[in-house]
């Protein structure tokens, strides 16, 4: 089922007779299988409407992600929030699609210092699961009544509705970079050069750690700085002296060096072809170093740190449960095969108050359950 139009996705959504599979680029098939017939959005693609001026963007949701980065390159913006290309961590194909990471709330390095994609998110357009084409937002910032279905959608993984046109605000490319490296650090001492970082006036844009498993050798802590050149040059200097009890530091300024670094980090391209099931968790930037040491008495092989220490990237053993007993955070699996995605909670359980709002939020939105169901089990 491929809609080339909304009013026929919503034609498609009314009549079916049975659950649907709701893809975009069906490039980050994370979650509980899902059977049925598949409903890709990948034709509803193109831009809508974008304002440099105004620095807002109306794209269909099938629109690809390469298509819109070439837009907004093209007249020296970007979107703020770094999305994740999930294709070779998980080794699909295809394109991925704005929809898809809108769906899944895709967020990367930069959500530390910009936001998550939901906070860039102006506006939606979807079908719920009765057929119904709604609306929320719009091309500005503003308060709503009701239901706030902008950030509902975002990381609804399809299962409220599917999204058929979204809008952004947009942000300036900045001209210049400069990435602070240390290396030799372990996770905790890694960490605490991070959590200084980003407490620092200095607006860190990024802060990750690479292990020694991960790194093939000798761990690599990397600060990120974005902006004008002689701000990034008094900043990244001043940040220096500010790590300076932690280690040598270095200072690279090749933007295009920086892109390609960054870009892999953001891909968690430390894990890309090796074996092994990877796991997501989300907890405090001081609980990381934590984490990761739980992670390995559990068997975790390699790890990945990003968000300053807050969001942790594990390679372990397949088919092993890295969940651990009471865990201040959030676990998601991440790459699995299908027995294990289907054996295993894939998301972190919700407690019964939180499960008990989302379930009306689906009943409300999708009476008949047809939407990605059992997704997000």
């Amino acid at each position: 089922m491929e809609p080339v139009s909304e009013s026929e996705l919503s034609e498609m959504i009314a009549g079916a007779d049975g659950p649907l599979r709701v893809v975009g680029g069906g490039t980050r098939p994370v979650g509980r299988p899902v059977e049925g017939a598949t409903l890709s959005v990948a034709r509803l693609s193109g831009v809508v409407d974008y304002e440099p001026g105004a620095l807002t963007l109306v794209v269909k949701a099938g629109t690809p992600v390469a298509e819109v980065e070439r837009v907004l390159a093209a007249e020296g913006q970007r979107l703020p929030f770094e999305p994740m290309d999930h294709r070779g961590l998980l080794g699909t194909k295809g394109a991925s699609t704005i929809g898809g990471v809108v769906a899944a709330n895709v967020s990367g390095p930069r959500r530390i210092q910009a936001g998550a994609c939901r906070d860039y998110l102006l506006g939606v357009r979807f079908v719920d699961g009765t057929g119904r084409i709604l609306k929320n937002g719009g091309r500005v910032m503003k308060n709503v009544t009701g239901y706030d279905l902008v950030k509902l959608m975002a990381g609804s993984r399809g299962t409220l509705g599917v999204l058929s046109e979204v809008s952004f605000k947009v942000l300036p490319e900045p001209p210049a970079a400069a990435v602070l490296h240390l290396g030799g650090l372990d996770d905790a001492r890694a960490g605490e050069a991070m959590y200084a970082a980003i407490r620092s006036p200095f607006e860190v844009t990024g802060a990750a750690h690479l292990s020694d498993e991960t790194s093939g050798g000798t761990s690599k802590t990397l600060i990120r700085i974005e902006g004008f050149d002689a701000s990034v040059s008094y900043r990244a200097g001043r940040l220096a002296d500010l790590l300076a009890d932690f280690g040598e530091v270095t200072i690279e300024r090749d933007k295009a060096e920086i892109a390609r670094d960054w870009r892999a980090l953001r891909d968690v391209a430390a894990f890309h072809g090796r074996a092994g099931d990877v796991w997501r968790y989300s907890v405090r930037p001081t609980q990381g170093a934590t984490l990761g040491a739980l992670l390995r008495a559990m068997g975790a092989r390699a790890l990945q740190y990003d968000w300053g220490g807050g969001l942790v990237w594990a390679l372990v053993p397949e088919g092993a449960d890295m969940r651990p007993d009471r865990l201040d955070g959030h676990a998601t699996l991440i790459r699995a095969d299908e027995e294990t995605r289907t054996r295993l909670p894939v998301f972190q359980p919700e407690v019964p108050p939180i499960q008990k709002i989302s379930q009306a939020l689906r009943d409300r939105f999708d009476p008949r359950g047809i939407l990605n169901p059992g997704l997000m089990g």
